[in-house]
């Protein structure tokens, strides 16, 4: 009985020692809510400024864990990789992947599975209206590469042997929806492309996407699969017809390391079987890309730069209500120090104190989290499309986790303050203080200092960010385009590419023009137009990134075929140059003379002769487009340079063809004149569809809109940072507003012995100011330190501004300075309004 007893004591003291310990949160908690409930001006301040550093911080956060962190949602998303093939000895990276290196890597061991992936868009018919569909051609093991089963049917036969398209297409939910009215049924069903006839085997299930680097192709809508040899590809396939893209599953066990030595050795052995193909000059090489990687490249920089900002902003908010405990901590320095005297030891004050100051933080985050959670449809607007996998960005529980772990940190680092302010109490000095409360330690006092001091260096670190992200964008807005998009718009339109050439009735370039011209006609006569031209999507200033540009090999005269170089080609007609305002600076524009029966011409832009003829007039000079290409083009003008890639630069090479001598498909109808952009898309549509009723007519926009859509990613980052910085000053004019209060009221006894004695009150003021101008000025000494080291992180998303732009930096300073001044003269007029009779009774 004893022995039971003795073996049982440990537990029930362990038992106690709990039960006191949740007896003393509970306690802490319950004392918490009493002290913030009597303080309900001071809680609401802090409370609203926590919750506006957490709800931003949470805001972005979403955004970068849904685009930067968060796996791929495909089974095991670490073994997935992007092929890459790079000529660097050409200048060129990531330029395809041809069907006999497919079939060599598949063959490797490193790859459980290897997919081409070409994306384009597809004319579907035997609908109500012509419409275009996003499609993305596949291995038949595409599927099972990325591990994704359909909600309706099945996908492709991995292992399927045939040649060309396998006539079968998987459709997305979108599409059975919209084309089917989600017909459970629909699998068996047949679907027009391009004219030919696919038989519907499975449909995608909601919500699944596809990795691809623009939005286009990541929105895929159908599936053709095919084995990429055959008809419509050259047979027998050659190693140089490339696809665009490859992606593959790395074989369980094998390392992305491990896996790229591999495909380096057979690189290596690849180049010495076939010389012709892969000469040394070249340089060739294929890279692996963990395939995440391929999707967010381009954002990374931007999204973890706002990031950064809006932690500045929750840091700030923090030294902020830091600031507002302090001056609190002042008022309750006499009952800490009673209940001292009481026989609290220092570390029951310490956790109530980081009690209250957690329990403001979470208090603070929750209605953050309120506050994005209802919001956040209205924020995804602000967020580009551009942005990738948009869909994704929830409010999930890495969200809130994170939100959560925001809250709790913040409220540490704003409750450290009066916490150790609590641990220096001396308890003699304070319990001998007459009146009800203190008035503070000159520890104290510093303190506070410190803290607007790095709260105003923070602001202008913020601030400088904001304002080098807003010259270089309003630079990029106002920069000398080279092109007219004042009154023009664009609407595009594709031809079929059946799958047997046999059958293709725009297979030739005589098949061609007749369409081509009697569409200008056509468009001529509607209401308003001027002047109309015809393009390929290329052509389309500012409408493509890089990548979707129509990359061709520059093949000059007297070069090596493996020394051509990439180069983007537009396909035009003669009315476009001076539709889209090109300056021709050499030689002659196309005319009409310039069709399949005379001889090839080109025009090129100022920078690709200086680049490739830099000593030479390169009128005269020929070149091919196309290794297969029989005859030789001649240059027959030069136009000056414009941003049509992008806005940053005038000096990438372009070459135009003229649409009579060169086949394309992908077409975009110029419109210039007094339009009606409300009714010009129906217009068009009817006028191509009387030519044939089976085009779609798609994406009419303005020049205007394209040049604004390629700022959309820049245009983010500077309004989200242009917020927080403005979110920093405020906060900045506040913390220094609220110190320099805190002063006054410490040296109310001192300002009334001194009006008494007859002080001016320009000398009152002047010595007001010159404190809040001090914290100021060392506020900006450390805060330019760390905005220049900022501003060189930064320095690639800046155009047209230095990272140390002397300007941005003085102006800035200037600014904030001057708000410090603003926020320092409240005060000061109080203290010259203080009656020296209740001063000198003020202790």
């Amino acid at each position: 009985m004893n022995s039971g007893t003795m073996r049982g004591q440990p537990a029930r003291t362990e038992q106690n020692g709990s039960s006191s310990m949740l007896n003393d949160m509970g306690r802490d908690v319950g004392y918490a809510l009493r002290m913030l409930r009597h303080s309900p001006g001071f809680t609401i301040i802090a409370v609203l400024t926590i919750a506006l550093g957490i709800g931003a911080t949470t805001a972005i956060f979403s955004v970068v864990y849904a685009t930067l962190l968060r796996p791929l949602p495909y089974p095991n998303p670490e073994q997935l990789v992007s092929i890459q093939d790079d000529l660097p000895g050409m200048g060129s990276d990531d330029v395809g992947m041809s069907p006999p290196e497919w079939r060599d890597l598949q063959r490797s061991g490193v790859f459980e599975h290897i997919s081409p992936a070409f994306f384009d868009i597809d004319n579907l018919t035997g609908v109500s209206q012509p419409v275009l569909v996003r499609i993305l051609a596949v291995a038949p093991n595409y599927f099972a590469l990325l591990g994704i089963k359909p909600q309706l049917g099945s996908v492709f036969n991995a292992d399927d042997p045939t040649a060309g398209f396998l006539l079968q297409v998987v459709i997305s939910d979108g599409l059975w929806k919209r084309a089917f009215g989600s017909d459970p049924n629909v699998v068996g069903k047949t679907l027009q492309l391009d004219g030919d006839s696919y038989r519907i085997i499975g449909v995608m299930p909601p919500g699944f996407y596809v990795p691809g680097r623009t939005t286009d192709e990541r929105n895929i809508e159908v599936w053709p699969a095919a084995g990429f040899f055959g008809t419509p590809f050259p047979d027998p396939p050659i190693r140089t017809f490339h696809f665009p893209a490859a992606i593959g599953r790395l074989k369980p066990g094998v390392t992305l390391a491990e896996a790229q030595s591999r495909v380096d050795a057979l690189v290596a052995s690849l180049k010495q079987q076939f010389p012709a193909d892969y000469p040394a000059k070249s340089a060739w090489r294929v890279r692996l890309v963990p395939l995440k990687e391929t999707m967010v490249g381009q954002v990374r920089r931007s999204l973890f730069l706002l990031l950064g900002g809006v932690g500045l902003v929750l840091l700030i908010g923090c030294v902020n209500v830091a600031n507002l405990l302090l001056a609190r901590a002042s008022a309750r320095g006499r009952e800490m120090a009673i209940r001292q005297a009481l026989g609290a030891a220092r570390s029951r004050l310490t956790r109530q104190l980081l009690t209250e100051s957690l329990f403001l933080s979470l208090l603070g985050g929750m209605l953050g989290l309120v506050v994005v959670f209802f919001t956040k449809g209205f924020l995804l607007r602000f967020v580009p499309d551009s942005v990738p996998r948009l869909n994704n960005i929830t409010i999930s529980w890495s969200v809130l986790l994170f939100a959560f772990t925001a809250s709790l940190v913040a409220g540490v680092i704003f409750g450290l303050a009066p916490v150790l302010h609590a641990g220096r109490v001396n308890l003699a000095h304070v319990l001998k203080q007459e009146g009800r409360g203190s008035t503070g330690s000159g520890e104290q006092s510093r303190t506070r200092r410190i803290l607007v001091v790095t709260e105003f260096a923070l602001s202008l670190v913020l601030m400088i960010a904001a304002s080098l992200l807003l010259r270089s964008f309003w630079d990029l807005l106002n920069v000398q385009l080279g092109f007219n998009p004042q009154k023009v718009m664009v609407v595009r339109t594709r031809l079929p590419y059946p799958n047997d050439p046999k059958t293709d009735i725009y297979g030739t370039i005589s098949q061609q023009a007749p369409f081509f011209q009697e569409i200008l006609r056509r468009v001529r006569t509607l209401p308003g137009v001027e002047q109309a031209a015809l393009g390929n999507s290329t052509s389309i200033p500012l409408d493509h990134n890089q990548r979707d540009a129509n990359l061709v090999p520059l093949i000059l005269e007297g070069t090596p075929l493996y020394q051509a170089p990439l180069v983007n080609a537009s396909i035009v007609t003669p009315e476009y140059f001076p539709l889209v305002g090109f300056t021709l600076l050499r030689g002659r524009l196309f005319t009409d003379l310039d069709d399949e029966k005379s001889p090839a011409a080109v025009v090129i832009n100022e920078a690709l002769a200086q680049t490739y003829w830099p000593h030479e007039d390169a009128i005269g000079k020929h070149l091919k487009l196309s290794p297969r290409s029989t005859s030789w083009a001649t240059v027959v003008g030069i136009v000056a340079n414009a941003r049509t890639e992008s806005l940053e630069s005038t000096k990438v090479p372009q070459v135009y063809a003229c649409m009579y001598q060169r086949r394309e498909k992908h077409l975009a109808i110029f419109l210039r004149g007094n339009l009606d952009v409300a009714a010009l898309h129906a217009q068009v549509r009817r006028q191509v569809q009387a030519v044939n009723p089976s085009l779609p007519v798609f994406q009419a926009e303005t020049l205007n809109q394209a040049v604004s859509a390629s700022l959309s990613v820049r245009r983010f980052s500077m309004e989200m940072v242009a917020l927080f910085a403005l979110t920093a000053l405020l906060l900045a004019g506040l913390g220094i507003y609220g110190v320099i209060s805190y002063i006054v009221n410490e040296r109310t006894h001192e300002i009334g012995i001194q009006l008494a004695l007859g002080a001016q009150h320009g000398k009152i003021v002047q010595m007001v100011v010159r404190q809040g101008l001090g914290l100021a000025i060392a506020g900006a000494a450390v805060g330019l330190v760390g905005a220049l080291i900022v501003s060189h992180l930064m320095a690639g998303l800046l155009y047209g501004v230095r990272p140390t732009d002397p300007l941005t930096f003085i102006g800035v300073t200037t600014v904030l300075t001057a708000v410090a001044l603003v926020a320092c003269y409240f005060p000061a007029r109080r203290a010259v309004r203080i009656d020296p009779i209740v001063a000198l009774r003020y202790d």
